[in-house]
């Protein structure tokens, strides 16, 4: 059996060495260095795009043991394999590599694998749900692991409203800040909102877009949210900007709420947390909480891999990030808005969009790396930064997409309160000038 032969004395370096040729192929120190824990370097052979850090001689055995969608992810999370340079490119070589490699390969890997020493399993915080899957108490506390971070540790990312979700990047827009207003008043424009009119936004975040239908298209509007630490964050921001007589955020469920109406309902970044077997019930609850002729803008994660079927988030996102998240295609999803009553009124995918957001907020993380340490700690630091470059990975290349679907709960007789044509998501304040005559019924 040959090994890599290169600079080190160390035999567990060049056994490493020999398991990531193995890995990559060709592509093996082409456009990446590598550097291992005794100092030695592996150039790359045409341009340096990452520098792959391995720092102790088992930390391959420890990311490529079984199952690997976990434990290569919290191999980065401890801090035993790392990425300089473009992490997002990192992901892409990898998902590429394990895409290529041959099944031949595995048996010689695993053999220079178990040549590697056994390390330890880092103690490193993971989720562990208990209960019914779905459940109002599982879902708080799936909401609570992933959302209760400290609010300055989202701000060394996010832009200065704290919106987490895909931002839109309109023509001329070239900030994340004014992508992430764009976003808010490209969703209020689509659901036509007009002074007065009661808007509920479900899975609310910080209160961004509570803030904007009430200030901007003088709604009056609620939030709710499952994350404490949200609930109190967007009340302080609704206290602050004075709309307590028209904003307001609730710490509850939005299969809680009972006896209220809205004219329109928005729910941004929420639907991936739902779960298919819930899903006839959030449409349905959606469905019941909206006034006829009223409107309802569903914006969410879809999955797009033909070779993932039942969506469920696993392996290193459901352990670090998401836990208990599902993605539905999003032809599955409309059906089940459909079956509920429902009326499909127009759905765009904004998966480039997505990818330009996550980029951005990259960028801001590392940019802004000693904060968000200082305030949620290494482990934070370092499964947000890979996260957020895998997605933006998945969101280039189709894996994921992301839909606004606009949804309709027509009247009686069939009228819905939309425009007839979609010319006025696109001209700016056309949504807040002046209410959508009702669409003629002259045949």
């Amino acid at each position: 059996m040959t090994v890599e032969q290169f600079a080190s004395a160390d035999p567990h370096a060049r056994i490493a060495a020999a398991v990531l040729r193995l890995l990559f192929g060709d592509a093996y120190a082409r456009n990446f260095a590598i550097r291992l824990w005794d100092g030695s370097l592996i150039p790359a052979s045409e341009q340096t795009r990452f520098t792959l850090r391995v720092n102790s001689p088992g930390a391959l055995r420890t990311a490529f043991r079984p199952p690997v969608d976990l434990n290569a992810g919290r191999a980065f999370a401890a801090g035993a394999i790392d990425c300089d340079g473009q992490v997002e490119y990192a992901v892409d070589e990898m998902y590429g590599a394990m895409h290529r490699m041959p099944r031949s390969t595995l048996p010689r890997m695993l053999t220079l694998l178990l040549r590697l020493p056994k390390e330890p399993r880092p103690d490193l915080r993971e989720a562990n749900l208990r209960g019914k899957m779905h459940s109002v108490e599982r879902d708080r506390a799936a909401i609570g692991f992933h959302y209760d971070q400290p609010v300055p540790f989202y701000a060394s990312f996010l832009d200065r409203e704290l919106v987490y979700s895909c931002a839109y990047f309109d023509d001329g827009v070239q900030t994340l800040d004014d992508a992430q207003i764009a976003k808010l008043d490209y969703i209020l424009r689509k659901l036509g909102v007009r002074q007065g009119e009661r808007v509920l936004d479900i899975g609310c975040g910080w209160g961004a877009l509570v803030i904007r239908a009430a200030r901007r298209f003088g709604a009056r509007a609620l939030g709710v949210t499952l994350s404490p630490r949200q609930y109190e964050e967007a009340n302080r921001r609704i206290d602050a900007a004075g709309l307590g007589d028209r904003a307001r955020v609730e710490l509850r469920d939005y299969r809680e709420l009972k006896g209220v109406e809205f004219d329109k309902i928005a729910s941004v970044g929420m639907f991936e947390h739902v779960g298919r077997s819930k899903l006839p019930e959030y449409f349905r609850v959606a469905y019941s909480l909206l006034r006829p002729g009223g409107l309802f803008l569903n914006h969410g994660i879809a999955n797009q891999d033909p070779t993932l079927a039942d969506g469920k988030v696993s392996g290193f996102m459901n352990r670090f990030i998401f836990p208990d998240g599902e993605l539905v295609l999003v032809s599955e999803a409309l059906q089940i808005a459909e079956r509920c009553g429902f009326e499909v009124r127009d759905v765009e995918n904004l998966r480039e969009h997505y990818m330009r957001t996550l980029r951005a907020w990259v960028a801001n993380i590392e940019r802004n790396r000693a904060d968000a340490i200082a305030v949620a700690g290494e482990q934070s630091y370092r499964t947000w930064r890979l996260y957020m470059a895998g997605s933006a990975q998945g969101f280039r290349i189709g894996r994921i997409g992301l839909f606004q679907s606009l949804l309709a709960k027509a009247d009686g007789d069939g009228s819905v309160g939309i425009s007839p044509t979609r010319r006025d998501l696109y001209i700016e304040g056309a949504a807040v000038a002046a209410p959508c005559a009702p669409p003629s019924r002259s045949g």
